[in-house]
């Protein structure tokens, strides 16, 4: 599992997420009439697949449209544009009352495994509550699944008792997930989902997303800023900068031959790996401000006048890779 089959990121299986052209828009306003000033490109014609039983993963830096993205997706803010086709339903069409079985195949896992948990309910009724709420089960058998989930996810059975104050960061995270599980999801988004614990956990929480993948065959989102996570986990990445996609490839192809300057100028930033020269400076420029022609031409080492005038669309610059710059030739 993870990169190391790069074959799998071609993807046959049908998709359990199609996103076509996802875009987000935010409006400036100011002045005590709300005129407006301006406009925000959070999000701009994203789309990919997520093929059933794979992860895809999202990187770039912070601001970059990766959050955007994973709610647009999951209608917690709606899109300005775009499709959401999960598992053959376009969801961004559905009304909200309609939504709610859509809710229970498509789940979440934070960032933050102490923040997500209510600490006022014990691990018993957080994990029960998904259960009850969506009919799955209740009473005695409701019960039994709670305490399956905690062996699933490495707790033992006495956990449930407990309250999330009373667990380490791993272990909280640990029952982040059987709390997405526990409606018994097809797809979950994984929003940095080991950015907030020691390296030494990481790895702990990686292997557990990897073997609950294998054996329930659930597709991953997984957003991160960190490549050397990603790298680990991931099937096919999207690179993404301003909104954008910048680079799209499968990940043992991306980090041998990285194509985009920003994908090696991330890459030239994980610790042990060999730098690439020509490293990227300056500060992503404003969202609501961008520069003309290639947004990351302000900080390219490559750029040339033609980077300034045009923006480079998303094109195959080798088989199955896709990278968005205009001196790929």
């Amino acid at each position: 599992m993870g990169a190391s089959s790069e074959n799998r990121a071609s993807g046959r299986e049908a998709p359990v997420l199609s996103v076509r052209g996802l875009t987000r828009h935010y409006t400036i306003r100011s002045g005590p009439f709300g005129c407006t000033r301006g406009m925000v490109r959070a999000l701009e014609d994203l789309s990919f697949d997520v093929p059933a039983g794979r992860t895809v993963a999202l990187v770039g830096e912070s601001g970059c449209g990766k959050t955007t993205a994973a709610r647009c997706i999951l209608r917690l803010i709606e899109p300005t544009a775009g499709a959401v086709i999960f598992e053959g339903t376009d969801i961004l069409k559905v009304d909200e009352r309609r939504m709610f079985p859509f809710r229970r195949r498509m789940q979440i896992v934070f960032q933050d495994p102490y923040g997500s948990l209510n600490p006022r309910m014990t691990v018993f009724s957080i994990l029960r509550e998904g259960i009850e709420t969506h009919n799955i089960a209740s009473g005695g058998e409701a019960k039994e699944r709670v305490l399956r989930l905690l062996e699933l996810v490495g707790l033992p059975r006495e956990a449930a008792a407990r309250y999330p104050h009373e667990f380490s960061g791993g272990q909280r995270q640990r029952i982040g997930i059987a709390r997405a599980l526990s409606v018994e999801p097809s797809f979950i988004i994984c929003d940095e989902p080991v950015s907030a614990l020691d390296v030494s956990v990481q790895a702990h929480i990686l292997n557990l997303l990897m073997d609950l993948q294998e054996r329930l065959g659930v597709a991953y989102l997984f957003i991160s800023h960190d490549l050397a996570v990603v790298e680990r986990i991931a099937d096919e990445v999207i690179v993404m900068y301003l909104g954008r996609v910048v680079e799209r490839s499968p990940t043992g192809a991306l980090f041998r031959e990285p194509l985009h300057p920003y994908t090696r100028m991330l890459l030239d930033s994980v610790p042990g790996r060999r730098r690439s020269g020509g490293a990227a400076c300056g500060e992503p420029p404003s969202p609501a401000n961008p520069p003309p022609g290639c947004p990351f031409g302000p900080r390219c080492p490559l750029a040339h006048d033609r980077c300034r005038q045009a923006m480079p669309e998303l094109r195959e610059a080798a088989p199955g890779r896709f990278a968005r710059c205009l001196m790929l030739g």
